[in-house]
């Protein structure tokens, strides 16, 4: 029997009130609080999360689970608290802009539910397979103020002191409750922009991409900081701007943290399909591994292999010694005393550089599965080739990737070569082409 697909590649997401409503709210928190006795929960800034918040703990009471509220916090803050409980549960749509609101679920360990975990909670709901207790054993509610000093003072037991300016612009995210106060402990003289949590995200989109943050790659020169810092609307991300003002690309800041992950010792490191080989070539000597895209199967594959570090180009950066949430929070305290041994514009300057071309053509979602067969087909012959989300082939010169979008009627090809990036796209443009007559 099909059920409804409630889980995307993070967790439960979509309008406030439209797709994502109490109702809906309630029934995850019934089901949860029916197979759990322990959960924490925490919520973004935004605008919606108090009502989808109380539907949610009015469901896991209602069931008789034992919830600990711990009010206003980053995702990683969330996922770090849940540690001490049966699951955690995070009412946030990261780096979507405003008027959406999502629900994202953790098991103790810091990693997000898994494919599993997340079908045997839609057929749960489709089933109406959840239980109310009588009223003498409704779960117990409390709220605890701790989780944030938590966090930090694990961080801080990681990290290394440091004296840099840094300006950081939390974009009116959850970060502004966490990150400021951690720099300045840590010794940083910190200019914040958009500190103040606001769910309308006024200042900037919630995405911390180039074109959203020129407001911080200007304060960074303007104010003569070591770098700038962003974070999106739960600060499980982390962007950065080099001391120039420069915006440092998702690979180089995987290839970054990696050199120093792995410094001194070999390693495996996990990325998503779409990363640059830029990455495998900083980090030779360790064993690259690619997962579909999403922080969810970058984390599930550092589990598995054992690696020593992982992360998306998109911000995400997963340090499995502390969780394998990706911790934007870690990830900030952590860049700080990177750059305080050598400026990020050098350490930029040391990786090597490829060309990269990115296309997107229309194609209709119910011919994504016939067009990928024929796509696939055109090129195997033509080497390495890894078919896990998309199809990516490896060739002498570079890559190419054909992946269907997830979310939209529309097919990408991403082509990177050491030289002549033009002649690998176009030849993946016809075969596209061809497929999509």
């Amino acid at each position: 029997m099909g059920y409804m697909k409630l889980f995307g590649s993070s967790g439960i997401r979509g309008i406030a009130n439209k797709e994502i409503t109490p109702e809906l709210a309630l029934n995850v928190g019934l089901v949860l609080g029916s197979r759990k006795k322990t959960a924490v929960i925490g919520r973004d800034p935004r605008v919606s999360a108090p009502m989808i918040e109380h539907a949610l703990i009015a469901g896991m009471t209602a069931a008789g689970c034992a919830v600990t509220e711990i009010g206003l916090v980053s995702t990683p803050t969330l996922a770090y608290a849940a540690r001490e409980y049966e699951c955690g549960v995070m009412v946030t749509a990261s780096h979507n802009p405003s008027e959406y609101v999502g629900i994202k679920l953790w098991n103790p360990d810091g990693m997000a539910f898994d494919s599993a975990q997340q079908e045997e909670i839609e057929k749960a709901i489709e089933d109406k397979d959840f239980s109310r207790v009588p009223w003498n054993l409704i779960g117990k509610f409390e709220e605890d103020g701790s989780a944030i000093r938590a966090h930090m003072n694990m961080i801080k037991k990681l990290v290394g002191n440091s004296s840099l300016k840094v300006v950081l612009d939390c974009g009116c995210g959850a970060g502004g409750t966490i990150t400021p106060y951690l720099l300045q402990e840590l010794g940083c003289e910190v200019i914040t922009l958009n500190a103040q949590p606001d769910g309308h995200f006024p200042a900037r989109k919630p995405e911390p991409n180039d074109e959203n943050l020129s407001m911080l790659k200007k304060a960074v020169v303007d104010f003569g900081a070591n770098l700038g810092i962003a974070h999106d609307g739960d600060a499980d991300r982390m962007m950065a701007v080099d001391e120039k003002g420069n915006f440092v690309s998702g690979d180089e800041m995987l290839a970054i943290f990696g050199r120093y992950e792995c410094s001194g010792r070999k390693g495996t490191v996990v990325v998503p399909v779409d990363t640059s080989m830029m990455v495998d070539d900083s980090l030779q000597g360790s064993e690259i591994v690619r997962t579909r895209v999403g922080d969810v199967y970058v984390a599930e594959g550092i589990k598995q292999c054992g690696a020593i570090y992982g992360g998306e180009p998109s911000g995400s950066w997963i340090f499995p010694k502390i969780s394998y949430c990706p911790d934007g929070i870690y990830a900030a305290a952590k860049l700080v005393e990177i750059v305080k041994e050598k400026k990020l514009s050098e350490l930029r300057e040391e990786l090597p550089r490829y060309a990269t071309k990115r296309e997107a053509f229309p194609c209709a979602n119910e011919k994504k599965t016939e067009f990928m067969k024929k796509v696939k087909a055109k090129l195997e012959p033509l080497g390495k080739v890894l078919d896990i989300d998309g199809i990516r082939v490896e060739m002498e010169n570079g890559w190419v990737l054909v992946r269907p979008s997830g979310t939209e009627a529309k097919v990408r090809i991403t082509a990177e070569a050491r030289e002549n990036v033009d002649e690998i796209f176009e030849m993946a443009e016809k075969i596209v082409k061809e497929a999509l007559e």
